[in-house]
């Protein structure tokens, strides 16, 4: 049985080699002694888009030669990742990529030279992180630690707890990963204010914005309090020295697949369990994600940075990057996941790929996108949105081996509605050739979000809604609703136009949407019913 190890994938490379796996090309020892003294990339969250992705791109530099030194993962939140995903493993990965033919592309990803936790107790990790910034040859820090790691305030704009904490306590013992990574910059700083690029390359509007606005604003709280020297916020607002990109990621990378692991094991590939840390975090020493990757980056770096333009990636300027997820969040990708999540939790899905096989659902997202997304999109210039939306529909969202639920794309869903369907209403207002009140899938999702937040399917049954800061506000509006009503509060939702961003009653949507939510909650039956009737 081959077990994931460096000396399983030296001595056994045959056997590897005859199981389909594709193993690394480069001299590992070599590329963790050039990053042991001159590190150049440190990767804060360790988790699957990071192994899966970014892990994979730079593994394609080392193997041609291109590079000559590995990243260095660190983890700032679930520190279990460390020590349950890394150490036995010896930092490697199995990456499993999947089409939609059920083919299997198998990998070892061996880039990544180190995995250490950004946990101030631990004396080591501490140490060598300190050492990484302080160590001049450090060109970037990129993150994956999700939109939420870059808050520093709760819904009630107040700072959260840690960061009052972490505010308090000066750079000395900081929680948050912002002031972690603010922490460790003012170390830098301290040592010879060198130059260096903080990349955020998770999947959120304007990311590098939220990075920098997160570590400066410790900074700026620090120097006020004379925690430190107040030349230190000038270095990090000084773009000749520290620049922080903007960038769009694309790429499904889901929780571990049984079935993949189901595989890998006839495969002759052991001891591949699907690990559940004690912070509800799923991974697995393989890593399952569909083949289609985009990875966009803001060309904007002060110390240098790896040639990842030979692995795929894109660089460009900020403009462009905007405009890439601007197509991406607004038309050809999210604002269709987000009706397939709503939709196929009221009708008992859970998987967005059997929804696709549904004719209604599936042509539902074809209207979204071909008919009422795509007159109005941003078209980046760099990749074509018809070219994107066709892969998305027929390849990507069909995908049965990306185990993808419609539970987990419902999260959050206040947050995102005003982005994924408001701003393509915007574009229709902006338009004297277009007519907002003319659109139908994009207002019926609306009214289909409206008709889920009862936590009540079509069959009448109730189930569990996915986590949503506006959760218990806006099911009050809806309190003791029931199938069949014809009079509720649903309009004191649509109004807001803050979830919006537009005032949906005056441009003749309002109205529209709640005749569609009235239908939707007519009885059992009653969403399968309107959804057939409004996509004919």
């Amino acid at each position: 049985m081959l077990r994931l190890t460096r000396s399983s994938i030296r001595n056994e490379a045959a056997s590897w080699e005859a199981a389909g796996v594709e193993l690394p090309k480069f001299d590992y020892d070599t590329v963790a002694k050039n990053t042991l003294e001159k590190p150049k990339w440190v990767h804060f969250g360790a988790g699957n888009i990071f192994r899966g992705f970014v892990a994979n791109a730079h593994q394609k530099l080392l193997d041609s030669g291109a590079a000559d030194t590995g990243i260095i993962a660190a983890e700032t939140f679930d520190f279990e990742m460390i020590d349950k995903v890394y150490k036995p493993y010896d930092n490697l990965t199995l990456l499993v990529l999947m089409n939609a033919r059920g083919d299997f592309q198998k990998k070892v990803v061996s880039s990544i030279t180190e995995g250490i936790t950004a946990d101030k107790t631990l004396e080591a990790d501490d140490r060598r992180l300190t050492e990484i910034f302080e160590n001049p040859s450090l060109q970037m820090a990129s993150f994956t630690i999700t939109e939420k790691g870059y808050s520093l305030t709760g819904p009630n704009g107040q700072y959260l707890g840690i960061v009052e904490k972490d505010i308090a306590g000066g750079p000395e013992q900081p929680i948050h990963a912002m002031s972690i990574v603010a922490a460790l910059a003012y170390k830098r700083y301290l040592k010879g204010a060198y130059p260096m690029t903080f990349v955020s390359m998770d999947n959120c509007s304007h990311n590098g914005d939220k990075l920098k606005n997160g570590i400066v604003t410790i900074a700026k709280e620090w120097a006020a309090k004379g925690s430190v020297e107040a030349g230190f916020v000038d270095y990090l607002l000084n773009e000749q020295l520290i620049t922080f990109p903007l960038s769009m990621i694309d790429k499904i990378t889901p929780r571990p697949s049984e079935t993949v692991q189901a595989a890998l094991l006839e495969q002759g590939i052991g001891e591949m369990e699907v690990i559940v840390t004690s912070k509800n975090t799923y991974t697995a020493p393989f890593v399952n994600a569909e083949i289609s990757e985009y990875l966009v980056i803001e060309d904007k770096f002060t110390n240098g940075r790896p040639p990842l333009e030979q692995a795929g990636i894109i660089f460009t300027d900020r403009d462009t990057v905007n405009k890439v997820e601007t197509m991406k969040v607004t038309t050809c990708l999210n604002p269709l996941h987000t009706a397939l999540a709503v939709s196929g939790c009221l009708l008992s899905y859970t998987l967005i790929a059997d929804e696709m096989k549904d004719d209604t659902l599936r042509k539902f997202v074809e209207i979204i996108g071909y008919t009422e997304g795509l007159p109005v999109v941003v078209d980046p210039g760099i990749l074509s949105p018809k070219q994107f939306l066709d892969e998305v529909l027929q390849e990507r969202f069909a995908n049965p081996f990306i185990p993808d639920t419609p539970q987990r794309i419902a999260t959050d869903t206040s947050q995102k509605v005003g982005i994924r369907f408001g701003e393509t209403i915007k574009s229709y207002i902006r338009r004297e050739d277009l007519d907002p009140a003319g659109l139908t899938a994009i207002p019926l999702a609306i009214a289909v979000w409206c008709r889920y937040l009862l936590g009540v399917d079509d069959e009448g049954n109730a189930f569990t809604l996915s986590p949503d800061p506006l959760l218990e506000t806006l099911q009050g509006h809806l309190q003791g609703v029931v199938l069949g009503d014809t009079y509720t509060h649903v309009r004191a939702i649509l109004q807001d136009e803050q979830l919006f961003g537009v005032k949906l009653y005056d441009i003749g949507l309002g109205d529209k949407i709640e005749g569609m939510f009235y239908e939707l909650l007519a009885g059992p039956g009653a969403v399968r019913r309107t959804l057939e009737k409004y996509l004919k």
